[in-house]
């Protein structure tokens, strides 16, 4: 066949928005409310983790923790959780091939980190793509942390936080409309009913095509109702809903060059028309999808202890074919591609239960706050990629055989599987078939995990931040590829601890040193990331990190603007590496040594400020005997990286603002041998308010239209980032 298969904020600046904490462009945070007015207190931007796991405040925390608000998500004009993400320096995104999935595919401080993303808690497995519409904030965590979320975590994980039922009654509604046909519409609706029930509705609809990217498209759909009975009472029940779904055309972007003797990539991408596109949309589509379900229970104990119950269904889909624009056989040089399909058509299951009680207590002179729980899940992985054919004329010429660089090879000869590097056409009628493959893929991997948090203050200046946790793990992947089904299996558990020690010099300050595991089990992404199980690794023990973090952390002019720094170092001892054909073992050393510094908050009442900086000098220590790459840097990695967000307010009907991303030159593979630039990316918003109810948002993003690369493959290809756009929106508050 030739289709792809079916698949089926003080009236002043946003008042209302900054009461209910919507995201829109405003940057306060809810005070107290009367029946005609709302105090409003604290700094925009500050906000806490929403995890009980974080027994102190964050000033407190002897770990480095970002918290990405709504307001400052709208105020981006962020749309994908990659989007919102870029103000985080220190996280990159990895690109797809094959095995690998294309998706949110992030790393955290060097490490992958594709696994360890979580919603209010629970991980969210399974590959595939994030919208914002429906969440309250972003919790990034770096640094190893198996002692917070189990298995993974290397370098730190991301917890999505959703919006909630509230105990007062709004309507929001978002539309959107700019350059590339992009059009955007949501809508936040809040309602109570009786005494202490509410319900809240928050729904998406996106259409529109990638700036900058010739025929590549995105079209989602997202609804999210939640319901909650009990608010403000000692017995809460919630139950919400989540539904996502994408249809795009995916996009792998640009080749590399090749070395001298054109075998191998080399250098950078090729220096093409950045509208390039090298598949073909008969042809090519990603269909990702997200169906979740969640039940909260919660009750206080006379406001001495809290014990709560989460319950969670979950399915996400990933279903694409994409064109790979593949380098592999030598056509680059030659001024031609070979449109390399790859597939994948995965769905993953979750059941998971977390139940914790927390509390205060004091013991003699040492005051407690402290958390115990237990989490147990299961996990279940199902891979059937596609068979994709086309005729080729290979017999055009027998020195060229199997190769795009045959003379007149590109274009119909090849059934449009062949292109040139210059002038591809992604409306070529590609003619070949699409027939599901008998390769198949299935994970099953259970879990069940206890854990303690305790922050003890020992005095007004010293506390003790302890945190332990043990995972039982089991995985079992079953594979068929046409001969005798292939059964592995990894069962293992391990102990992970965070330990850290905090001296406050003043109240609003404090000077910790804090050290924290985590451990990485073979079959980690469950057959569906970067971390997968195999017959060369389904023996060996969990590769296990450490941390050491030396940090302080401020909260200056008058509390308003929060001021951290950090220096730190991660360890891998026992990294998996090659030591012969088909056999790894647990003997690798890798390191990153990191310095980040961060500034948030208000610099005066009309100034607000959000950013950080990141350096990490990551290394290959010791890959093992086979290894030709000690001393290299991680792949994808870079050494400096920086984001700025600043609005000000120039009148009280206009709010000006824009910001700066920088992200050094990465290597794409650990050789070290092919790379992607560094890059400047600057954007600008500006906010009119229209009365008391509506206000209107001009964003203009990369603005110098840069041409720059988000998520390079170690070989193959690098996928760019959107052009220059702008879009024009309006939040009516009802």
């Amino acid at each position: 066949m030739s289709a792809a298969p079916s698949c089926k904020r003080l009236p002043k600046r946003s008042l209302l928005a900054s009461a209910i904490g919507l995201s829109l462009a405003s940057t306060t945070v809810l005070g107290q409310r009367s029946d005609d007015e709302i105090v409003v207190h604290g700094r925009p931007y500050d906000r806490e983790p929403d995890s009980v796991k974080f027994t102190a405040p964050l000033l407190d925390t002897p770990k480095s923790v970002t918290v990405i608000p709504q307001e400052l998500i709208g105020e981006l004009g962020a749309t994908s959780l990659v989007d919102a993400l870029r103000t985080v320096p220190g996280i990159t995104f990895n690109a797809g091939e094959g095995g690998q999935p294309a998706g949110d595919n992030l790393k955290i401080r060097g490490y992958d980190a594709g696994a360890d993303v979580f919603i209010d808690g629970l991980r969210d497995a399974g590959s595939q793509t994030r919208d914002v519409f429906a969440l309250e904030q972003i919790e990034v965590v770096k640094g190893p942390g198996s002692a917070y979320t189990g298995r993974g975590s290397s370098g730190g994980s991301v917890n999505l936080v959703t919006k909630k039922p509230r105990g007062e009654d709004f309507l929001i509604t978002h539309v959107g409309a700019g350059t590339d046909g992009y059009a955007r519409a949501t809508v936040d609706l809040n309602r109570s009913f009786g005494d202490s029930a509410a319900f809240r509705l928050n729904a998406l609809t996106q259409e529109g095509d990638v700036p900058g990217r010739n025929a590549v498209s995105l079209s989602h759909r997202g609804l999210a109702p939640s319901l909650v009975f009990g608010l403000d009472r000692p017995t809460t029940i919630g139950l919400d809903l989540y539904r996502y779904e994408t249809d795009d055309v995916p996009d792998y972007s640009i080749p590399y060059q090749r070395n001298a003797d054109n075998t191998a990539p080399a250098g950078t991408p090729v220096d093409v028309d950045r509208e390039n596109f090298y598949g073909v949309l008969n042809r090519d589509f990603q269909r990702t999808g997200a169906d979740i379900r969640t039940l909260r229970v919660e009750h206080d104990f006379a406001n001495a202890f809290t014990l709560r119950n989460t319950t969670r269904y979950g399915k996400t889909t990933n279903h694409y074919i994409v064109t790979n624009p593949d380098d592999g056989r030598g056509n680059v040089p030659n001024g031609f591609v070979l449109r390399n399909a790859k597939s994948r058509n995965s769905e993953t299951t979750t059941y998971a239960n977390a139940t914790d009680l927390s509390g205060m207590a004091t013991t003699g002179r040492v005051h407690h706050s402290f958390v115990f729980g237990a989490e147990v899940s299961r996990e279940e992985m199902f891979n059937v990629p596609y068979v994709v054919t086309g005729a080729f004329a290979s017999n055009v010429n027998t020195d060229f055989a199997s190769s795009c660089s045959a003379p007149g090879a590109a274009g119909a000869a090849s059934g449009y599987n062949c292109t040139t590097l210059h002038d591809p056409n992604p409306h070529d009628p590609w003619t070949g078939t699409i027939v599901p493959s008998t390769s198949t893929t299935a994970v099953e991997t259970d879990t069940w995990a206890v854990y303690a948090f305790d922050t003890l203050e020992l005095n007004d200046r010293w506390s003790l931040n302890l945190g332990v946790r043990y995972d039982d793990y089991r995985t079992r992947q079953d594979s068929f590829s046409g001969g005798a089904p292939l059964h592995l299996e990894n069962d293992t558990d391990f102990w992970n601890s965070q330990v850290g020690l905090v001296f406050k010099p003043a109240r609003n300050g404090s000077i910790y040193l804090g050290t924290g595991t985590s451990s990485t089990p073979s079959g980690n992404t469950l057959g569906d990331g970067t971390e997968n199980l195999a017959a060369s690794n389904a023996d060996l023990e969990p590769e296990r990190d450490r941390t050491y973090e030396l940090g302080t952390k401020w909260s200056l002019l008058d509390e308003r603007l929060a001021v951290n720094a950090a220096v730190f170092r991660t360890e891998t001892s026992n990294a998996r590496v090659d030591v012969a054909s088909g056999v790894e073992q647990n003997i690798g050393d890798e390191r990153v040594d990191g310095v980040e510094v961060s500034v948030t908050g208000s610099v005066t009442e009309r100034w607000q400020l959000y950013g950080s900086v990141t350096y990490l000098d990551s290394e290959i220590v010791d890959d093992g005997p086979l290894g030709s790459f000690d001393g290299n840097e991680f792949p994808n990695t870079p050494r400096e990286s920086l984001s700025l967000w600043t609005t000000y307010e120039v009148l009280p009907w206009l709010t000006i603002g824009g910001g700066a991303t920088f992200v050094d030159q990465r290597f794409a593979n650990p050789a070290n041998t092919v790379w992607v630039p560094s890059y400047w990316r600057y954007d600008a918003v500006a906010t009119l308010d229209i009365g008391d109810r509506i206000d209107v948002q001009i964003n203009l993003h990369n603005l110098t239209d840069e041409v720059y690369f988000v998520r390079p493959y170690r070989s193959h290809y690098a996928a760019l980032g959107p052009a220059r756009s702008a879009v024009v929106s309006a939040n009516v508050r009802f």
